[in-house]
């Protein structure tokens, strides 16, 4: 009798190394996004903000690493300012949907890092950052060219967040929550009195807590003798600002050459005006 021994299927070579080939891109793109340099977050963000935010000699990964952060005024510019110190990150999965969650600390300015966590869906994008405070220099404004750079600030600037989310929709953006800027002793190179005061911005959402794509923009004078005030709307991705500088009382003429380039001069006072 004879026995018939089962067939063994032929597995051709070609098929062989297709599933050879696959398995080794697929691990070389794995390994690429675990992996990815920091320099290709730097690129993104030189690239998203036409070269004026800048992060300089980036270590580490695209997940978690490390730069020194700069303002310039862009292309070109020589008014490159940087932060003493560097600023690092991480990177990963959102814990509040699909999306990303992100950590950033600045060595000279943050006793806490600030969360942020960007998250989608139906073709709605938030970003919601966390409670958050921390100081920075002014003088890092200069960097940004135009007219920073002829004002030369100094003093110090205090930025705050309190339940503040950003939402795009539909190429609209809206607003919650509130976001303050503080700015302490202030001075200038255009004059010879310092500090000139303390001032504070403040950004606010609708009163009732919901978003609003118009938010409030407000600027007061917290003290000093030069005294600014004025009211606006952001309107999507524009600011329109209207509000006043002036001296006080036997402060003019060391404020005069100031107000002169900040604003239009209307006798004693300079018309602020954007957008």
């Amino acid at each position: 009798m004879t026995t018939h021994l089962p067939r063994r299927t032929a597995v051709a070579p070609q098929g062989v190394w297709r599933w050879a080939v696959g398995g080794v891109l697929l691990g070389a793109l794995a390994a690429t996004g675990c992996w990815a340099p920091a320099r290709w977050l730097t690129w993104g963000l030189s690239e998203a903000s036409q070269g004026r935010v800048l992060l300089q000699a980036p270590r580490g990964t695209v997940w978690q690493g490390s730069a020194q952060l700069g303002l310039s005024g862009g292309a070109g510019s020589r008014d490159l300012q940087a932060l003493p110190g560097r600023l690092s990150w991480t990177l990963g999965p959102s814990t509040q949907g699909l999306g990303l969650a992100f950590t950033l600390h600045a060595d000279c300015c943050m006793h806490e890092p600030l969360q942020l966590q960007l998250t989608t869906r139906l073709g709605q994008w938030v970003l919601r950052l966390g409670q958050h405070q921390s100081m920075w220099p002014a003088g890092l404004l200069s960097g940004l060219g135009a007219p920073w750079n002829t004002l030369q600030p100094e003093g110090q600037l205090q930025l705050r967040t309190d339940a503040l989310q950003l939402q795009w929709s539909a190429g609209r953006l809206q607003w919650q929550g509130l976001a303050e800027l503080t700015a302490r002793d202030m001075s200038s190179r255009l004059s010879t009195l310092r500090p000139m005061g303390s001032y504070q911005i403040q950004v606010t959402g609708a009163a009732d807590g919901a978003f609003t794509a118009t938010p409030q923009v407000q600027l007061s004078t917290l003290s000093g003798a030069l005294h600014l005030k004025g009211q606006g709307q952001w309107l999507g991705e524009r600011l329109r600002f209207t509000g006043e500088a002036s001296a006080a009382e036997g402060q003019e003429d060391n404020l005069s050459n100031l107000l002169n380039i900040i604003g239009r001069r209307d006798g004693t006072r300079s018309l602020l005006s954007l957008g």
